[in-house]
């Protein structure tokens, strides 16, 4: 039996509210509630976990599952190494578990949408096993510059050989 990822596709612009709550697109709802396993006999964490990217003025988003992964993955590393305390400060501090209300929303920390210039709407940007959190109009350009690198440079993409024997 195989393990469910979460996968995430598409890009859904959806309103903020002025309590800095916004609906998660349903179908990533969905994505995260069958990839979630419960531990120890508890219910599934019903939400979902952000962090502040590294590399761009968005958030970082998944479910707690592929935080697992990461922290197992961090765990790899030599303990105390610059490396690991970098990587541990970085996401791991800085994440926040955003639980669902009843209408599938999220509220968004203030600090988080100031870092991600988020005021009025915010794109849910999937990226497979993961998504980001943008400004729509800063997305919007991220992904046309994006688009002429691959024109110019060619995608570089091996398909893994695992299938998904479902």
């Amino acid at each position: 039996m195989h393990d469910r990822m979460a996968l995430f596709l598409s890009t859904f612009v959806n309103k903020i509210d002025k309590k800095g709550r916004v609906s998660v697109p349903a179908s990533f709802r969905t994505s995260l509630s069958s990839g979630q396993s419960s531990l120890m006999g508890e219910p599934p964490f019903s939400g979902i976990v952000v962090f502040r990217s590294l590399k761009h003025p968005a958030l970082e988003g998944c479910g707690v599952d592929r935080m697992q992964r990461l922290s197992n993955s961090i765990d790899r590393l030599d303990l105390f190494s610059d490396a690991q305390d970098d990587l541990v400060s970085a996401i791991f501090a800085d994440s926040h578990l955003l639980s669902f209300d009843s209408e599938g929303r999220v509220s968004i920390p203030e600090d988080f949408l100031k870092f991600a210039g988020l005021t009025e709407q915010v794109a849910f940007v999937g990226r497979g096993a993961t998504f980001q959190l943008w400004s729509p109009e800063v997305f919007q350009k991220v992904q046309e510059d994006a688009r002429q690198r691959l024109k110019r440079e060619g995608p570089a993409v091996r398909l893994s050989l695992e299938e998904n024997a479902s």
